[in-house]
């Protein structure tokens, strides 16, 4: 049997932050939105500012070649 409060609580983790990055955090928060949802919002936005940081970088610094391949004309 699952003890439903202990599976709750381990879900739960505080994250200390200072009363400074507390009020800039709030002010991005949307009405309704939850701690939890802006913060998945942005890690998300931060996934994608990297990748396409990352492929920025591999485009100006890559070294490619061009690969030779037949493409069947579908017309």
């Amino acid at each position: 049997m699952t003890n439903t409060y202990n599976t709750v609580m381990a879900a739960t983790k505080r994250i200390p932050v200072s009363e400074e990055v507390w009020a800039e955090i709030s002010d991005l928060k949307c009405p309704g939105q939850t701690f939890d949802d802006l913060l998945a919002q942005m890690v998300e936005q931060e996934k994608k500012r990297r990748f396409i940081e990352d492929m920025d970088r591999i485009e100006a610094e890559g070294d490619f070649v061009e690969l030779d391949f037949d493409v069947l004309d579908t017309d």
